[in-house]
């Protein structure tokens, strides 16, 4: 029997603010455990909460960023339940009236567009960190306790690990166009839960769901995806039902493991919080945080595409915030938005799969680009300068003068090596003049070959053409 698999992802991404969703404690990773808590985030008795206004904020850019409605009237609940990281056993939350509803996030694979659809996106608190100390112990910083994140998620529309992953590269890029959160997964500030089931192909009967939790690299999702599909099909196959439950990716074996039953919403007893007031946020409001937002991917992307670069080229310019930066950057010293673009998707990006840190800022680099977009240095010398420029620290014009690249523009230089390559090689004159058009690569390659690849090719071959023509 055929089956089809029915996902839908919820993604929790924390916000980049100074301070923590509901107190004046630093929202700042990496700090000595427990040094960034107060009363109010631990949940000490008589301490009040205070909502942060720029999480608030955020969550609504990333709402219109996902083509979301926001509600006018917002409401927060406490989210009932107890585990070592959550110190005052619930969680502040939101159920009935989440701040955005009914987005969507497009995806392409495999050149085929999808709708991914949003049912909410809703402010929360996120929980402490459990520590294991690798023999047998377990200790806690609380020190996230309290760090405002967003809750992402998304109807039952994704079919397949592919399509999870497209969707998840989508929405992390689009979030650091947005600049409310670092998304940085090793950091913990993207995590994903994977809510899986599958069903007999074609039927409109959904399965049983498990959920995974906290899933924190793209890898270990599509990893877990096709774990669990395969697992789900081989129970059932094997007569077993599915049950619902909630599961721990463990990546290190490749396999998930039961952790509880799984809870639906009523399971929490949510209630309205009695210390948080509703919020109210008027249109004129959401539409201040939407002139806010800046240049979203698919729009920057229709920019490139409109400067005369290809879909393709365009794409991978518009992949990561720092790359479309730098090519932003570049484009302000030179006016060359093809040349700019193949060096930093052929060159830059190549290194930068090696070394994180780009070694040349966009003005060496508009510098380098210059000398060959005036044809005072070859293309093939640019990438042998930039080379040494990512090396060195140097500047293209230093590195230029040291390397003796700079190209040969003088006619009459050239005409002489021309001439000479003529005389030198009849064989290939004759082919050219019975039909062979190829055989001018040959002797422009000689003279390249002479002129040790300071002469213009272009001129080369115009003067060869002249010179054989007549």
């Amino acid at each position: 029997m055929k089956y089809d698999t029915v996902i839908g992802l919820e993604v929790h991404c924390e916000l980049k603010t100074k301070t923590k969703c509901f107190c004046g404690c630093k929202n700042n990773f990496g700090d000595e455990p427990n040094s960034n808590c107060c009363p109010v985030c631990l949940g000490f008795p008589g301490a009040l909460p205070v909502l942060n206004k720029t999480a608030v904020e955020y969550a609504i850019m990333a709402g219109l960023a996902f083509n979301c409605s926001i509600n006018n009237e917002t409401v927060f609940e406490r989210k009932n339940y107890f585990y070592p990281d959550l110190s005052k056993a619930y969680q502040i939350s939101q159920l009935e009236k989440p701040l955005c509803v009914n987005g969507y996030v497009e995806i392409n694979v495999n050149g085929t567009t999808k709708k991914i659809r949003l049912n909410r996106i809703h402010l929360e608190e996120d929980a402490g960190k459990l520590i294991h100390d690798g023999m047998g112990g377990t200790v806690v910083d609380y020190n996230r306790g309290g760090v405002p994140l967003i809750e992402i998620v998304t109807e039952p529309d994704i079919a397949s690990a592919d399509e999870a992953i497209a969707f998840l590269e989508t929405l992390k890029n689009t979030i650091a166009y947005t600049g409310i959160s670092d998304v940085k997964m090793e950091e913990g500030s993207l995590r994903c839960d994977v809510n899986l089931s599958v069903k007999p192909a074609g039927s409109n009967q959904l399965g049983t769901r498990t959920e995974m939790k906290n899933l924190n690299s793209f890898k270990a999702v599509f990893r877990a995806i096709n774990y669990e599909q395969k697992r789900q099909i081989e129970e059932i196959e094997d007569g077993h039902e599915i049950v619902q439950e909630t599961l721990r990716w463990d990546d290190a074996l490749g396999e998930s493991k039961s952790m509880r039953s799984k809870e639906d919403s009523q399971d929490y007893r949510y209630f309205p919080d009695p210390d948080l007031l509703p919020v109210y946020i008027s249109n004129e409001e959401i539409a201040e945080i939407k002139s806010k937002l800046p240049i979203l991917p698919n729009e920057l992307k229709a920019k490139y595409v409109s400067y005369g670069l290809s879909d393709y080229d365009a794409g991978l310019l518009v992949e990561t915030k720092n790359i479309s930066d730098y090519f932003n950057e570049v484009l302000t010293h030179i006016s060359n938005p093809k040349l700019v673009a193949n060096f930093i998707i052929n060159e830059t990006m190549r290194k930068l799969k090696d070394d994180n840190t780009n070694k040349i800022d966009a003005k060496n680099l508009a510098e380098l680009l210059l000398l060959i977009d005036k044809n005072e240095i070859s293309s093939t010398a640019g990438k042998q300068v930039f080379e040494k420029m990512w090396e060195t620290g140097k500047s293209a014009g230093e590195l230029v003068e040291q390397l003796g690249l700079k190209q040969l523009n003088n006619d009459d230089e050239i005409l002489k090596m021309v001439l000479e390559a003529i005389s030198n090689f009849p064989q290939s004159v004759a082919d050219y003049k019975n039909g062979k058009t190829s055989a001018i690569g040959f002797l422009v390659g000689q003279v390249m070959k002479n002129s040790k690849g300071k002469a213009n090719p272009q001129k080369v071959s115009l003067m060869l053409k002249e010179e054989l023509e007549k």
